[in-house]
């Protein structure tokens, strides 16, 4: 018996998201390891779609071509699939995880608006502003995960899910400083800069300074305080759909990274070794186990 052709493209589509996210988010890849079988290609379309607006800068060469790249996928999310969105592999397979567990199409358009601010070079204005672009971003993706994980139920655990998103944004964007100022784009609120007398031509120049370290320790201790937060809502969210959150057990071990002696904020790769990934999540799950057996969901 000959296969259907309509899965053996869906099986293309999964592999292509599946490919991308190992290459260009293997961070996500690897926690949705964690995750159960057949729910990971579902997650994976979500991270690939993620990825493929979180890439847009990197794909033009001014803002506007960008705006055009995000309005399509803006378009396709608003209207009814066609057969254009449906040739692209990631929106094959982002829609089949929209159609199959009835996923509200609002976040993924209100994550492409915030990512509109990544296409330009306009400073971070405040902290608040930072937090509520990583929202929308980074705890938006953690629902939409906690979403397919419960089978389209909702889990419960909104609020373990908002400081979870914040809290590991909030660290990536630290990770990324090196990266953002090379090119010219400073996540590092206007707010917080100001406090230490912190210019933001000195990130534009790449300047490190014990004031800029004050900043930087500023928003770690940010993240942290999301992070503990998140931790302590973890029992309002059901079993099932915990692993969205396994990114969270990465957050504590690279903001380690960049508080070792000698740390430059302009040069310093903030990364860890695969192996010490895999141990952090699967630490991380086995914690998760614990608290869920000690509160008796």
């Amino acid at each position: 018996m000959s296969a259907d052709p309509a899965d053996e493209k869906r099986a293309r589509d999964d592999a292509h998201c599946e490919d991308l996210v190992r290459r260009g988010d293997y961070d996500r890849w690897l926690t949705s390891l964690f995750a159960p079988a057949e729910k990971r290609p579902r997650l994976l379309s979500l991270y690939a779609f993620n990825l493929e607006i979180a890439r847009v800068r990197d794909l033009i060469s001014e803002p506007r071509l960008g705006e055009i790249r995000m309005q399509w996928w803006r378009d396709a999310l608003e209207g009814e699939p066609s057969g254009e969105s449906m040739a692209h592999p990631v929106a094959a397979g982002l829609f089949e995880t929209i159609a199959r567990f009835n996923l509200p199409r609002k976040p993924f358009v209100d994550l492409i608006a915030a990512r509109a601010f990544d296409l330009w070079d306009d400073p971070m204005p405040t902290l608040s502003d930072l937090e509520g672009y990583c929202g929308e971003t980074s705890s938006s993706l953690m629902r939409l995960a906690s979403l397919v994980l419960a089978d389209g139920a909702d889990p419960g655990g909104a609020d373990a899910t908002g400081h979870a998103g914040v809290a590991y944004a909030t660290t990536g964007i630290l990770r990324a400083l090196p990266w953002h100022t090379a090119r010219g784009q400073i996540y590092i609120p206007g707010d917080v800069l100001a406090r230490y007398g912190v210019a933001v031509a000195d990130l534009r120049e790449r300047k490190t300074t014990p004031a800029l370290h004050e900043a930087l320790g500023e928003l770690r201790m940010r993240a942290r305080d999301h992070l503990a937060k998140a931790r302590s809502c973890l029992d309002q969210m059901a079993q099932p759909a915990r692993p969205a959150l396994a990114p969270l057990a990465l957050v504590e071990p690279y903001l380690r990274v960049m508080e070792r002696r000698g740390y430059d904020p302009f040069a310093t790769a903030i990364d860890l070794p695969s192996w010490r990934k895999v141990m952090a999540v699967w630490l991380g799950a086995g914690k998760l186990a614990k608290s869920l057996r000690a509160s008796g969901r």
